[in-house]
């Protein structure tokens, strides 16, 4: 099928949650820095409850896998009709390339630039590592192997390991979709590479930042959203209360319990966040009100920009408050002005770079919706 079909109307519930999982990563370099624990929230608030607000961030980059490989199917099922054997590859590429591809030659750019100024926490100075492999591995759509292999980058380099996992994953689900189509033999082989999760977190063990940073893992996690989306085609959509209420209780018993729930499944904890996931995103996938408002659905609507720039924020905050010495009991404060100048940041790039480019690329016809 040649035709571009309109992108599907906006879920209000999708955004909320993706908006979710980008405050948590946003949490998550905030608290890395300068934790909760022992501010003046730390007593009042359980200490449970402060750990799971900025010790999330890698459950939350699954969110997002999950999200992402639910998405982009269920796209691809509406403007292939179910049959996803008739996708059109080279449509699919260029939506993609439009839309992911201009702020990430943007953010490379900026960042090789403050690299060679030696701004410092923007440059590059671990043995192995280089501003040239850096910027191959990036653009190259192996950042996350090359951190396996040499350490972390920077903060605002680091963020891109993800990115270049989806990266792979926008090239190989259009082939696999070809080659399988949109029936039992898909839906088999997304499913049996979803619930490997665990078996591959296993096999990782002890691995440090191999581990962190494999793509066999993420790849389960976005094939669990593929599944998702798959099986919600194959049959009347369930009822979303319950589907909802399930994958809700799910999602937050893995994100504030996590530690008591590895203690009785290990590996398994992972697949049960997918697992709760993906149910919760067939919940949401509702249509809602055309303008609906929030902060959870302004930080989904801007979950790409905001994820990619929100180390700027993050940063400078952080290096403002140790430079005028901030007192330890209020470094709390730090949590909602990053999560508010990420928002403002990631606002001004997709008004005044990402939405324009992408229009222009596509064009005219208007970025996409997600």
């Amino acid at each position: 099928m040649t035709t571009e079909a309109p992108p599907i109307d906006r879920r209000p519930g999708l955004d909320r949650l993706r908006g979710f999982a980008a405050a948590l990563v946003v949490c998550h370099h905030v608290g890395l820095r300068e934790p909760l624990t022992g501010s003046a929230l730390d007593g009042p608030l359980p200490n449970r409850l402060l750990q799971a607000i900025t010790h999330n961030g890698y459950e939350a980059v699954f969110i997002f896998f999950v999200l992402s490989g639910y998405l982009i199917t269920r796209r691809e099922l509406d403007r292939t009709a179910g049959h996803l054997g008739a996708l059109d590859l080279r449509a699919f590429v260029r939506r993609r390339a439009t839309r992911i591809g201009p702020l990430l030659l943007a953010l490379v750019v900026v960042l090789s630039a403050m690299h060679l100024m030696q701004v410092p926490e923007f440059t590059i100075g671990r043995p192995g590592q280089s501003l040239g492999g850096a910027v191959f591995a990036a653009l190259g759509l192996h950042l996350h192997v090359y951190e396996a292999r040499t350490g972390y980058l920077p903060g605002a380099w680091d963020v891109l390991w993800s990115l270049s996992i989806e990266e792979l994953f926008y090239l190989g689900f259009p082939l696999v979709a070809r080659l399988l189509g949109g029936g039992p033999a898909f839906g088999a082989a997304a499913w049996a590479l979803a619930i490997s999760l665990p078996f591959q977190h296993a096999a990782l063990a002890g691995k440090g930042i191999a581990l962190e940073k494999a793509g066999g893992p993420a790849a389960a996690a976005l094939a669990m959203g593929v599944f998702a989306a798959w099986a919600r085609g194959q049959a009347r959509a369930p009822p979303a209360a319950p589907l909802g209420a399930v994958g809700g209780a799910g999602l937050l018993a893995c994100l504030l319990a996590g530690p008591e729930i590895w203690g009785r499944v290990h590996n398994g904890l992972l697949l049960l966040l997918t697992l709760s996931t993906a149910a919760l995103v067939v919940a949401l996938d509702r249509p809602g009100p055309a303008r609906a408002r929030g902060p959870l659905v302004a930080f989904g609507r801007l979950s790409y920009e905001l994820y990619l720039t929100h180390m700027f924020v993050v940063l400078a905050l952080v290096g403002a408050w140790r430079a005028l010495g901030g007192p330890p009991g209020a470094r709390w404060v730090l949590v909602p002005f990053g999560l508010l100048g990420s928002a403002a940041l990631g606002a001004l790039t997709a008004r005044g770079f990402t939405r324009p480019v992408e229009a222009r690329l596509r064009g005219g016809q208007g970025p996409q919706t997600g």
